[in-house]
């Protein structure tokens, strides 16, 4: 997530734990179906997650130091201070990591592990930050294999995995712009009142609207496979409550339970949107990655993996509330700290995890990747 609107977010949510009334998380059968398959490819969707360099927005921190501290030693356009999912997702796989589309001139050796169509800030639809949505990576995705002359095969769809990320910035533009489904304009194409709008839109629209994101995502994930793609991964949606741009209002103590129990519902529906997509099929080509449960895990020191003292404390943090990671001033002054080893921190910035906690995540994942 890239958008910081703090405090709509997060009221947000707890109206919606009133529309709900639940209060347990809901546990849920996510993993099945890629066992015995290896991908000589990977294709990638998404947000910044996945995204390995395509984000061209000016000033974007994913391009300024001290992102990419610890790999490869400078940015590279990862929002994150080395690798993220898709690195080890591509490693796992015994792939080199697919190169990022705008890098790329299409030359055999540049696209033979695939491609990354991920653009940081993101979603299914349009969201505060310019850049392609889902829809429009698929559909240059699909331009390059229906053209006269395809970069790839079908042999080579068949022997390739898609791996697919939201992470919340629907949501995130859904709250800043108003609320509504019409992110914030009345009938008439007013603009409503911050105060109508948020209390009265999001009250009455919030529910459906997180269906019209996982019935979206939906229809991707079945546009993915329909071009011959042999396997899809989608992430789940992580803890939103454990974000640090959350758990700086209670100095980084503890995950706030309402947008938690916001992220469970998106993956509720999720599950149920993915085993319609299986149940219509013979190979079962859907698979869910659980980084809610995996962060989790993690955040919680049960993995079994690599133990984080302050977990919830970002390691890069902007010196005040008006900056953020890797901003300065106009005499080049840092205008953010970072700790001294980003290895012992699990989340890098106030949205990301490190590259260890990447890599801690990544280990959590009750995966068959």
């Amino acid at each position: 997530m890239e958008t910081q609107n703090l405090f709509f977010f997060s009221l947000c949510f707890f109206l919606f734990s009133l529309l709900t009334g639940s209060s347990h998380h809901h546990h849920y059968q996510l993993h099945h179906g890629l066992y015995g398959f290896q991908p000589t490819k990977l294709f990638v969707f998404g947000d910044s997650y996945a995204d390995t360099g395509n984000t061209r927005i000016k000033n974007s921190s994913s391009w300024k130091f001290p992102y990419g501290i610890t790999f490869p030693g400078k940015p590279t356009g990862r929002f994150s201070s080395g690798r993220v999912l898709t690195d080890y997702i591509a490693k796992s796989l015994g792939l080199k990591t697919p190169i990022a589309y705008r890098w790329t001139n299409y030359e055999p050796d540049h696209v033979q592990y695939g491609i990354n169509f991920a653009y940081g800030g993101t979603g299914v639809f349009k969201t505060l930050l310019p850049g392609p949505n889902m829809t429009t990576q698929i559909d240059i995705f699909q331009s390059l294999i229906n053209d006269g002359s395809p970069i790839y095969n079908t042999s080579d769809l068949q022997s390739s995995l898609a791996l697919v990320t939201l992470s919340g910035n629907d949501y995130s533009a859904y709250v800043a712009k108003g609320g509504s489904q019409t992110f914030g304009t009345t009938e008439n194409g007013a603009k409503p009142s911050p105060i109508s709008s948020f209390f009265v839109e999001i009250r009455r629209d919030l529910e459906t609207f997180i269906n019209l994101v996982v019935n979206q995502l939906k229809t991707n994930l079945e546009r993915i496979h329909g071009t011959g793609v042999k396997k899809v991964a989608v992430a789940a949606l992580q803890p939103l409550g454990c974000l640090p741009g959350r758990t700086i209002q209670n100095s980084f103590q503890q995950c706030n339970d309402t947008d938690n129990k916001a992220a469970t519902y998106h993956n509720r529906l999720l599950t149920e949107a993915v085993a319609n997509l299986n149940n219509g099929t013979n190979d079962s080509p859907f698979v869910i990655l659980d980084l809610y449960d995996s962060f989790i895990s993690v955040l919680q020191n049960k993995s079994g993996s690599v133990k984080f003292e302050t977990p919830l404390k970002p390691c890069c943090l902007g010196i005040s509330s008006e900056y953020s990671c890797g901003d300065i001033d106009d005499k080049g002054e840092k205008l953010y700290t970072v700790c001294e080893n980003p290895e012992n921190a699990f989340f890098w910035d106030m949205y990301h995890p490190t590259q260890a906690g990447w890599h801690a995540a990544f280990l959590a994942l009750n995966s068959p990747l």
